[in-house]
């Protein structure tokens, strides 16, 4: 048995959501921003999604799974999947932790160099992206996602 929808969508609800939804307003910002990178990477064969799990191992050095996945705010299962063409093409490696259910992922001289080849090609879409803003836009974006993901996570 179906429910009755008890309200219906008007032309203007559905253009209220679309311009004033964070989340999807949020999403489109961020698949944008996204293929920016992916294409200024694309000569490394990472994606844009690649390089920042990779630097976020960088920058912990090797730490576990869940450990990743809480610092880069995301579910451990998607990490998991995320991790497998790393490990597939050598950049990373998993090993089995001190609890036999815990996985610790750390860079491989590999990664490291791939690391190395994508920087400056990141720092071109950085530049890229912060000429098109404006330094105090993009400073004040960087700033109120910040703010918005510490404020967030609490819930």
């Amino acid at each position: 048995m179906q429910h009755p929808i008890p309200y219906s969508l008007t032309h203007s609800d559905v253009q209220a959501v679309a311009t004033t939804c964070t989340c999807f307003n949020l999403r489109k910002a961020s698949r944008l921003v996204t293929h920016l990178f992916d294409e200024k990477l694309k000569p490394t064969g990472l994606l844009g999604t690649q390089f920042t799990i990779l630097i976020a191992i960088a920058s912990i050095g090797s730490g576990t799974i869940s450990g990743l996945a809480e610092g880069l705010v995301m579910d451990r299962t998607t990490v998991t999947r995320n991790l497998k063409p790393l490990e597939r093409d050598g950049l990373i490696q998993i090993e089995r932790g001190q609890d036999q259910r815990e996985r610790v992922v750390k860079l491989t001289q590999a990664g490291q160099d791939r690391l190395a080849q994508a920087f400056p090609l990141w720092q071109q879409a950085q530049a890229q992206i912060i000429e098109a803003l404006g330094q105090q836009d993009w400073e004040n974006l960087l700033a109120n996602v910040t703010k918005t993901v510490s404020t967030l996570e609490a819930f």
